[in-house]
C-alpha cells in the first residue's frame, strides 16, 4: 500500500461532510471552517499531502481532551473503571484521519484483508448482521440434531490496552503495510498526549503509552485489525466466533454424546485468549473466564453435558422450516 495524494476538491468534500462538533483545541468552529472552505482548502490540502508524503503526523494533531462518560447509568460513578474515555480531537486531526482511513479501508477491501468475523465499524455490517449470523449458525446446528455451546465475552478495556508495538507488527506482517505508510502509523501512535476535562476542571497533559483513541476516526479500524488475530485463535480450536467491536461470541456444535469434549475445547480457547493478552471483564469471569450456554432441542436428554454446565436453553424440536412442496 502507498498513500495517494489528495486534491483540493477531495479536501472540500471531506470538510463539508465533517460533523458540526467543536473541540477546545480547534482554532475555529466547524461551521466557520465549512463556510470558508474554499479559502482554506489549498492550505489544508498541502498540509495533508505533506503528512502523507513524509510519514509524519504533526504533534499538534496528536493531543486530545478526554471526556469521561459513564458506561451505564447503574455503575458506580466514584469508580474510574465505570467510565469510557472519549477523545475530543482537533477537527484537522479528524480530517487527516478520514483521508488515511478511506485509503486504508480501500486497500484492505481490495486485497480481501478486512476481518470477516467482525461486524463493527464496517460498511453494510451492524449488530443485526452479527446477531443473525450467530443465531442462524446455532439454529441450523440444533435443528440437525446437534447441541450448541455458546460463550459470550465482553473483553475489558480493549481499546485502552492495545499495545502499540504489537499493533504495528501486525500491520506489517498481517496486512502488508511498509515504507512511508508504516512510518505514518508509527508517528500517529507515538507521542500522543491527552488531558482529562470534567466540568470546568482540566488535568495536566499525560503521554499515551498504549491504546487507540476512542472518538477518533482511525481508532476503531486499528482495533479491528489488532483483534483479528484473536478470532483466528478461535478457529485453531475448531470453534466459530463472531464479534461486534469488543463483544465476542464463541460457539460450537456437536452430537449430544460429544458435549463434554466441546466444552473442554471452548474453555481452553477462553484460556488462550487470556494468554494472548485479552482479558474478559470481571463480571464474565465465571470458571474459565466465561459463562457457557448450552443450547439444545427439547428432545435432547437432560443428562447430556451435565458437568460444568452454566445455563441450559431448550428449544423446539423443529426450528428451521424444511423444504416445502410447491403445488
Amino acid at each position: 500500500m502507498s498513500f495517494e495524494p489528495v486534491t483540493i476538491a477531495d479536501v472540500e468534500r471531506l470538510v463539508r461532510s465533517l460533523p458540526d462538533k467543536y473541540c477546545l483545541l480547534d482554532p475555529l468552529p466547524a461551521w466557520l471552517l465549512k463556510r470558508n472552505v474554499e479559502l482554506v482548502s489549498p492550505f489544508l490540502c498541502r498540509l495533508i499531502n505533506q503528512s502523507l508524503e513524509q510519514g509524519i503526523v504533526p504533534s499538534s494533531l496528536k493531543t486530545a481532551y478526554i471526556t469521561p462518560l459513564l458506561k451505564k447509568a447503574d455503575l458506580d460513578p466514584s469508580d474510574v473503571r465505570s467510565y469510557r474515555p472519549i477523545s475530543n480531537l482537533p477537527i484537522l486531526a479528524k480530517l487527516l484521519e478520514r483521508v488515511v482511513a478511506g485509503q486504508l479501508v480501500g486497500y484492505l477491501c481490495d486485497k480481501g484483508l478486512m476481518p470477516d468475523l467482525q461486524s463493527a465499524y464496517r460498511q453494510f455490517h451492524s449488530t443485526e448482521t452479527a446477531l443473525l449470523k450467530v443465531i442462524a449458525d446455532i439454529l441450523a446446528a440444533v435443528d440437525s440434531g446437534d447441541l450448541a455451546v455458546l460463550s459470550l465475552l465482553d473483553l475489558s478495556a480493549t481499546f485502552d490496552t492495545v499495545d502499540h508495538d504489537t499493533l504495528l507488527r501486525r500491520l506489517a506482517t498481517s496486512y502488508g503495510l511498509d515504507g512511508c505508510v508504516m512510518m505514518w502509523f508509527t508517528s500517529y501512535l507515538s507521542g500522543r498526549q491527552q488531558h482529562v476535562r470534567a466540568a470546568s476542571t482540566t488535568s495536566s497533559a499525560s503521554t499515551v503509552l498504549h491504546g487507540v483513541p476512542q472518538g477518533s476516526v482511525l481508532g476503531p479500524i486499528l482495533f479491528l485489525l489488532y483483534a483479528a488475530d484473536l478470532l483466528e485463535l478461535v478457529r485453531r480450536h475448531q470453534l466459530t466466533s463472531h464479534a461486534y467491536a469488543d463483544d465476542v461470541q464463541i460457539y460450537g456444535s456437536c452430537r449430544p454424546t460429544e458435549a463434554d469434549p466441546l466444552i473442554t475445547r471452548l474453555s481452553a480457547c477462553q484460556r488462550g485468549l487470556v494468554l494472548d493478552g485479552v482479558e474478559p471483564t470481571p463480571s464474565q469471569s465465571v470458571n474459565d473466564r466465561g459463562p457457557l450456554v448450552l443450547i439444545k432441542s427439547a428432545s435432547t436428554p437432560d443428562s447430556v453435558a451435565s458437568t460444568d454446565r452454566r445455563h441450559d436453553v431448550c428449544l423446539a424440536s423443529r426450528l428451521i422450516p424444511g423444504p416445502r412442496s410447491v403445488p
